[in-house]
């Protein structure tokens, strides 16, 4: 990147923050009391056509829906739930730390239509001092990639839970990652067996716990043995686990965390989104 691009950046973010919306002349595709909270799952690739997707899980029915994304939000995206962070900033890291450095704050990312198969999105942006959020045209998948570093929300219109859009999910490799309930998990490897000394049970491990999951002890480190009586495998085993929790239920977890086997139960009706220090390093 030349230096005059890299001071074109911050000039453009002041201009669409002056601006908000007006600069990009169109209306939310539905209407904002319409709007349902969901999570970000995880990011694969459809088997059938080869296309990175993204999987957002609402919450109060368990249901998961896939959005195609393009592959380096992809990446993006999986760098920010592995927790990796690399030597220089990427455009989306660049791009949260000019919000944090103008008083601004990106609150929610909005997911509000499906047009000729094209995904619809809006950054609403709080800025110090101003009683109204500002609304900024965006791809969903860039939302996306800046809701998973931010800790912002994530809303999405009913139509998009509704699409009914069939995928053939696969993991991107090795490296699964899948987020629940504010809870991150990856394969329990032998490697962070060792390392972590794990006992010898099935689970998926903890690489970071966020919300109502922190403040109920749950923490890097653990290994997930139980969601409901059923034994996870693998992380998406762990994402059906919680998904299956009958609507209106909690979720009831069993972990082990320093040789001790603990219990949780959480709510399932409400994702977490705040963000957390609490991450795994090894």
């Amino acid at each position: 990147m030349t230096p005059r691009f890299r001071l074109f950046l911050p000039a453009l973010l002041v201009l669409l923050l002056v601006m908000g919306g007006e600069a990009l002349a169109r209306d939310m595709a539905t209407d904002p009391e319409r709007l349902l909270p969901v999570e970000l799952a995880t990011v694969g690739v459809d088997a059938g056509s080869g296309t990175p997707i993204a999987l957002l899980r609402h919450p109060a029915s368990g249901e998961v829906v896939p959005i195609v994304i393009g592959t380096d939000q992809a990446r993006a995206i999986l760098l920010a739930m592995h927790d990796i962070t690399l030597s220089r900033p990427q455009t989306h890291d660049l791009m949260i730390d000019l919000l944090e450095q103008m008083d601004a704050r990106l609150e929610r990312v909005i997911i509000d239509g499906l047009e000729n198969g094209t995904y619809l999105g809006w950054l609403e942006v709080r800025i110090a001092g101003e009683t109204e959020p500002r609304l900024i045209d965006t791809r969903p998948s860039d939302g996306l990639a800046l809701a998973v570093r931010s800790g912002a929300a994530i809303h999405v219109a009913p139509e998009i839970l509704e699409a009914d859009v069939a995928f053939d999910y696969t993991p991107p490799g090795e490296d699964e990652v899948v987020t629940a309930l504010g809870i991150t998990v990856v394969e329990a490897r032998n490697d962070l067996r060792e390392a972590l000394q794990l006992p010898d049970e099935s689970g998926v491990l903890v690489s970071r716990a966020a919300g109502l999951a922190a403040a109920a002890g749950l923490t890097h480190g653990a290994l997930i043995l139980k969601v409901n009586g059923r034994t996870p495998t693998t992380p998406m085993d762990f994402l059906e686990a919680i998904s299956a929790t009958p609507e209106g239920e909690p979720a009831e977890i069993r972990y082990w965390l320093d040789g001790e086997t603990r219990s949780i139960t959480l709510p399932t009706d409400v994702p977490e989104i705040e963000e957390s220090d609490d991450a795994l390093t090894v």
